[in-house]
């Protein structure tokens, strides 16, 4: 059994059970989340597909912590010209598991 899940402008194929990093949600840690947003459902009956979204299917999901992902360098130059520019960015993230799906 799977869902295809709308998180935040990204979309996801969760399984039950299973853990995620997702982008960072504004739930406090250790609660529960539930999501509306369903694409597709799929489970031993057969597969459902939204238009765009399902109704009447929801995935439930535990926030386990808030952290943040691995540094990105972003270094731009010109050459010759003496352009040189150099940040660094950290995606926060949040990671979750599945609950229930249905």
């Amino acid at each position: 059994m799977f869902a295809v899940v709308d998180i935040l402008g990204q979309q996801f194929k969760v399984t039950e059970k299973a853990k995620y990093y997702v982008p960072r949600l504004k739930a406090e840690a250790e609660t529960d989340v539930t999501f509306d947003s369903v694409l597709l459902f799929s489970d031993e009956n057969g597969t459902k597909v939204g238009s765009p979204l399902l109704d009447g299917v929801k995935v439930q999901a535990r926030v386990l912590e808030h952290l943040k992902d691995d540094k990105v360098i972003v270094f731009k130059k010109k050459r010759r010209k003496g352009y040189k520019v150099k940040n660094g960015h950290r995606q926060l993230l949040s990671r979750i598991e599945i609950t229930k799906i249905g």
